[in-house]
């Protein structure tokens, strides 16, 4: 077993995922299910540390052995390409690797809805995609680079770790910055980036307290700023980006939100009915409405206001499962373990 082969495989066999863990044959990921590769063997702590380290050039290797974790990229024959991390687990090391597939899928690929277009057309603002690990946030992230590319002439600047698509430049630019490779930290190249001319900024992830001010104040700036976290809705995600400050600097906060956010696209990936797995979502505009609750500090009347605003674009999770639901997308299990309220659920 080479890690080639192995990754190879999980293309074939369509995975998201791959684990490598001691004690156990390789595990993929198809279709949100974890499934035991038993034709490959049990993995032993050799086989393990032979596949992980054939991946480390000298500095990954310095750097796992300081911190135990590291991210990488990894590339078989210039065309199949992998999101790495690489960990220990009980004093062994332990792999799991996402599959990154070879063609950015278009929008239309991932049944966007139209008010996303609308976002992603303005030319200045904070835009977050949100959702859990495995949500397809990067997926969506690159689709939505993908159509500015194609579609006007900006200078588009990645900031990743690692970098997972390659997008090659049409009516735009685009330079693509990874971790530790080009850059130090996302707040040390976020505060250079302003003497890059950018148009469109794409941060792949809003970690810790300087990268989320940074962030904030580069869409206060004049510039398109795409960026994700891990929160399971616009609510939290707002409560998250103001409860990361200290209490003095809140207000602030509040007030710098609800003047630069233009939207959030919170989802996750459900199976479809007919095989394979597409996103439920909910969208939040960043109306009147919506810019005065932030500011005022009412985070929790804004479900409502979601749910009642259909008219401005949006839609709660649990709208877009009746949605999906009513159009045969998703089975009857998949929509009831998913929405907060069956009643919602018509026959």
């Amino acid at each position: 077993m080479t890690i080639d082969n192995l990754f190879k495989e999980a293309v074939k066999k369509k995975a998201s995922d791959v684990h490598i863990i001691v004690g156990m044959p390789p595990v993929f990921r198809i279709d949100g299910s974890l499934i035991t590769q038993n034709s490959f063997g049990k993995v032993n702590a050799k086989a393990a540390a032979d596949i992980i380290n054939s991946l480390f050039s000298e500095k990954q290797r310095q750097a796992f052995e300081e911190q135990k974790e590291l991210d990488l990229s990894y590339e078989i024959d210039g065309l199949l390409r992998f999101r790495v991390n690489v960990h220990q687990e009980k004093g062994y090391l332990g792999l799991v690797a996402r599959v990154i597939p070879a063609k950015i899928p278009t929008l239309e690929d991932l049944q966007t809805p139209k008010i996303i277009y609308d976002l992603i057309n303005l030319n200045q603002g904070l835009i977050l995609v949100t959702g859990p690990t495995g949500c397809g946030k990067s997926t969506s992230l690159a689709a939505i680079i993908d159509y500015i590319n194609n579609n006007r002439s900006a200078n588009i600047i990645t900031l990743e770790d690692p970098i997972e698509f390659i997008f090659q430049p049409n009516k735009s630019i685009i330079k693509q910055r990874q971790l530790h490779t080009d850059m130090i930290s996302f707040q040390n190249a976020l505060i250079h980036v302003l003497r890059q001319d950018p148009n469109v900024i794409m941060v792949g992830e809003m970690r810790d307290l300087e990268t989320i001010a940074t962030t904030i104040t580069l869409a206060e700036t004049g510039h398109l700023v795409f960026a994700t976290l891990h929160t399971h809705n616009s609510a939290q995600t707002i409560d998250r980006i103001i409860d990361i400050f200290p209490s003095h600097q809140q207000a602030q906060i509040r007030l710098q939100l609800s003047m630069t956010l233009r939207g959030i696209v919170s989802q996750r990936l459900v199976p479809k009915a007919d095989g394979g797995r597409l996103a439920i979502r909910e969208v939040l505009i960043n109306t009147p409405a919506i810019s005065n609750l932030i500011r005022e500090n009412k985070i929790a009347q804004i479900k409502t206001v979601v749910q009642t605003s259909a008219k401005e674009g949006m839609f709660t999770m649990d709208q877009d499962i009746v949605r999906l639901y009513g159009g045969k997308l998703i089975d009857e299990q998949v929509a009831k373990f998913n929405i907060s309220s069956h009643n919602l659920l018509k026959k």
